[in-house]
């Protein structure tokens, strides 16, 4: 079973913590320029929106890459850039539409969302539950259909 990231902008308080969590998984570093999770501040409405990579079925920075450094990994399907052919060129960068690919100057590689192997350290330092993972499976209809007997219910209290 496939699992992804599903994010809830209306849980999100700004805490940053998504961030953290993930520059310390991955860098061994608290410091959110180094995260591969991004809480997008939008002032004027007092709302916040992590962003992230959103492992696309038709992953336009794997097709980018030039020296196949970007890979899915079988376990999580997660698309994963390995290091070890990465050459720092940002072609992907400029392919990806969402702009969830960040370069990491001191590594002169190029760094995105990987899951954390199966166990995305973001989801799991969310207070609010604004990230969670999930199965794939549970699509937009199925989404809808929650909100609907959510907002049903609470009309008949």
């Amino acid at each position: 079973m496939q699992r992804s990231l599903n994010i809830d902008p209306g849980k999100c308080t700004g805490c940053r913590q998504c961030e953290m969590a993930c520059s310390y998984e991955n860098e061994g570093v608290f410091n959110p320029s180094k995260s591969r999770i991004r809480v997008f501040t939008f002032d004027a409405e007092a709302r916040f929106v992590p962003y992230t990579c959103t492992q696309c079925a038709e992953a336009w920075c794997m097709q980018a890459c030039p020296v196949d450094a970007i890979k899915v990994n079988a376990l999580t399907g997660a698309k994963e850039v390995l290091n070890e052919l990465c050459v720092g060129c940002k072609v992907c960068t400029i392919a990806c539409p969402f702009g969830t690919i960040n370069y990491n100057a001191s590594s002169g590689k190029v760094m995105k969302c990987d899951l954390c192997q199966g166990s995305p350290a973001c989801a799991s330092a969310c207070p609010t539950q604004a990230i969670t993972y999930v199965d794939a499976e549970w699509t937009g209809l199925d989404k809808m259909r929650a909100w609907a007997s959510r907002t049903a219910s609470a009309a008949a209290n």
